[in-house]
């Protein structure tokens, strides 16, 4: 079985196109509950974008999955993160001038803030993921670091086509399979979409999958717990339910 996180941001980013209070992310996390997601992301940026502080404070009081809280290395932002205490942290890269996270977080150049952050994190019990793209020096040095997990940037497969996608399922295998090998969990996400998911979700190594902007989409048609329901199975059809 493959367990569903849904990120809920965008809702959040329709809401802040006008800002007022529709739609509201929290009912939509609660019916992404419905449709059958295992999980409930958001990000709460420094520039507070889309998710808001308010919207993190109702979800940690009304979501009954776990949550996966994705934050930046920031003293702020991680503080937030230990008070409230997410089931999951997941360290991310965050630039300002982006449209959405553009790459995985270079543990290696940026040691000692990803160190401390994992440390405050952890004391306060939280299980902590790193999003690395799928190198194997990041990946070894997230378990140096002794982060729970890994999500594997799909960003890149998802915009290649052909015998370059196949290259990139490649480096995510790989770096799946080292992932385990090191003791962590293999999470994955960023442009998994209904067509292209189904390779990822086979990956031997995969446990989680974390996916927002299309089950958006797709729900603006049909709405959120079906967008969830739809690729719900999808994944139980590649990963059935034990």
């Amino acid at each position: 079985m493959i367990e569903l996180g849904v990120n809920i941001d965008h809702v959040a980013t329709l809401r802040q196109a006008r800002r007022t209070y529709e739609p509201d992310p929290v009912i939509a996390a609660a019916m992404a509950e419905q449709g059958g997601a295992d999980g409930i992301t958001f990000h709460l940026r420094e520039d507070r974008r889309h998710i808001q502080d308010r919207d993190v404070e109702l979800l940690l009081r009304t979501v009954s999955v776990k949550t996966n809280f994705e934050l930046a290395c920031a003293d702020e932002v991680v503080g937030i993160a230990c008070r409230l205490r997410p089931t999951w942290a997941l360290l991310v890269p965050e630039k300002r001038e982006e449209v959405t996270t553009e790459g995985g977080l270079n543990v290696l150049a940026d040691r000692g803030r990803v160190a401390a952050s994992i440390a405050q994190l952890r004391e306060a019990g939280i299980l902590v993921s790193l999003f690395l793209d799928p190198d194997p020096a990041q990946v070894a040095a997230a378990a140096e670091l002794g982060s729970d997990a890994v999500e594997l940037h799909t960003g890149p497969y998802a915009l290649a086509r052909g015998e370059e996608q196949q290259a990139e399922l490649e480096r995510l295998r790989v770096a799946a399979a080292e992932t385990t090998a090191a003791g962590m969990r293999v999470h994955a996400g960023h442009g998994l979409n209904y067509t292209n998911v189904r390779p990822v979700a086979a990956i031997p190594a995969m446990v989680e999958l974390n996916i927002g902007h299309s089950i958006v989409s797709r729900a603006v048609f049909v709405g959120m717990r079906e967008a969830v329901a739809e690729m719900r199975r999808i994944l139980d059809v590649v990963a059935p339910r034990g």
